[in-house]
């Protein structure tokens, strides 16, 4: 028996399956459930699926252009080292969990795998002996389920003109069981949880997910983290959601980044001493304001995940910056300088974690390599300024057509994921381009 598996079935007798997981370009969790006696192997060699699989649409289909390109051939699916930990079900600890990571026949990564993407970048920075320190935010609704026979349209609360009672303890005793099972859940993961809230809008929450020096394992606990959201919520008969723009009126669904780099003797070279921060600071700001365009499809990966960004919507429009400024794309918050970090504030609650990240950390080296300089900071209202008219795209097909042409998403997050992340998204945005909605039937069916 493997070292690893005899060491946690000894501590855990009762496991009988193991959940093998590897997370697409669209963050869902994809892979196998097999019995625990394939555990070893399964450490050992890990498992084939097809490339593909790492690269489908939000539906989970197949897309022609990418399947086609090599035969729909298969990956190797290795176990992250380190990974495998117990899983609290309904039942107690009856199952296992591995990460997975993808590679081809002949051993290179596969950079249709996301956390293949995130690799290559932290790679890059470690070639200058920096190391990037990273925490995220996660928002979430906890919705209810709507009876049988409702549309889903049913399980949203009334848009209550008041807010959604912004850090309230009632709140979160509405669901003090449910969140309960949730601290256990992560308990049992060893994930780094350090608390939730009641955010701005009705049924939303936030949890604060701990800092980490290794992006790499940070991103596999944070996916750990909103796959455990979403299966305590549905035996709770609630419905936990990432949409980043469910009700029409009230603010989306986030998922804020912050970020510092250390170098190799653990020193922030971010940190002057004071809240201005160092020159680097300020060329890592202007590499992600540069990056931000061609990556928005990163940030906003969904149909839905532009109607966040409309102005006074808790949603930046504009690539800028500021000092503690919550309306700019990036904020440098107020801390003691050791702690001196950007924090980005554009991407959705739907983004994958490994990219988001990833497309955070090439900005950042890309405004390194090239000594980048950045724009004066904004002080003030950032949604009414427009500096120099530039914006984020604001429509899928905008954003597509940036990331697909950008030279920067090539050099800096590898031309094979360009293409593939690309053509995935032509095939969704097709999708809903040709649906004919409630309200267009509403509108113009009699007029």
């Amino acid at each position: 028996m493997h070292p690893e598996a005899k060491k946690l079935l000894a501590e855990f007798p009762d496991i009988e399956m193991v959940e093998a997981l590897i997370t697409d370009c669209n963050g869902a969790a994809r892979g196998k459930w097999l019995p625990v006696d394939k555990l070893s192997s399964l450490l050992a060699e890990g498992i084939k699926l097809p490339e593909s699989a790492v690269a489908q649409d939000m539906w989970g289909r197949d897309v022609p252009s990418i399947c086609l390109e090599n035969g729909d051939i298969d990956g190797w699916c290795r176990v992250v080292e380190g990974s495998l930990a117990p899983s609290l079900s309904a039942r107690g600890i009856d199952q296992a969990q591995v990460v997975l990571t993808m590679f081809r026949e002949d051993g290179a990564p596969s950079l249709w795998d996301p956390r293949q993407v995130l690799t290559k970048v932290v790679a890059a920075l470690a070639d200058r002996g920096l190391y990037p320190r990273v925490a995220i935010e996660l928002e979430f609704n906890l919705f209810n389920r709507p009876a049988e026979g409702l549309s889903l349209r049913e399980a949203l609360p009334e848009e209550s003109l008041t807010g959604g009672n912004l850090y309230g303890l009632g709140a979160l005793d509405e669901h003090a069981e449910l969140l309960e099972v949730l601290r256990e859940t992560f308990a049992v993961q060893n994930l780094p949880y350090e608390g939730v809230l009641k955010e701005a809008a009705p049924a939303q929450y936030e949890i604060n997910v701990a800092y980490s020096d290794d992006a790499l394992s940070y991103c596999d606990q944070v996916v750990r983290m909103q796959r455990g959201i979403s299966a305590v919520a549905a035996r709770f008969d609630t419905l936990a959601s990432f949409m980043p723009k469910p009700m029409e009126n009230q603010a989306g669904n986030g998922m804020h980044m912050h970020c510092s780099l250390l170098d190799e003797a653990g020193n922030n070279v971010f940190d002057s001493g004071t809240l201005e921060g160092t020159p680097l600071l300020h060329q890592a700001v202007a590499g992600c304001i540069a990056m931000m365009p061609d990556t928005q499809l990163i940030f906003a990966p969904s149909y839905n995940a532009y109607r966040r960004f409309q102005p006074g919507n808790h949603a930046p429009t504009q690539p800028n910056w500021g000092y503690d400024n919550r309306t700019t794309a990036l904020r440098i918050p107020a801390s003691p300088s050791a702690a001196t970090r950007i924090e980005h504030r554009v991407a959705g609650a739907d983004s994958n974690p490994y990219l988001a990240i990833a497309a955070l950390l090439a900005g950042i080296l890309m405004g390194l390599e090239k000594g980048m300089t950045a724009p004066p900071p904004i002080a003030g209202n950032a949604w009414t300024d427009d500096i120099d008219n530039s914006h984020l795209p604001s429509h899928m097909a905008d954003a597509i057509n940036r990331f697909s042409r950008s030279q920067s998403v090539r050099d800096y997050l590898s031309a094979p994921f360009q293409t593939a992340f690309a053509e995935l998204k032509r095939q969704e945005l097709a999708e809903f381009e040709r649906r004919v909605t409630d309200f267009e039937l509403e509108t113009y069916l009699s007029a």
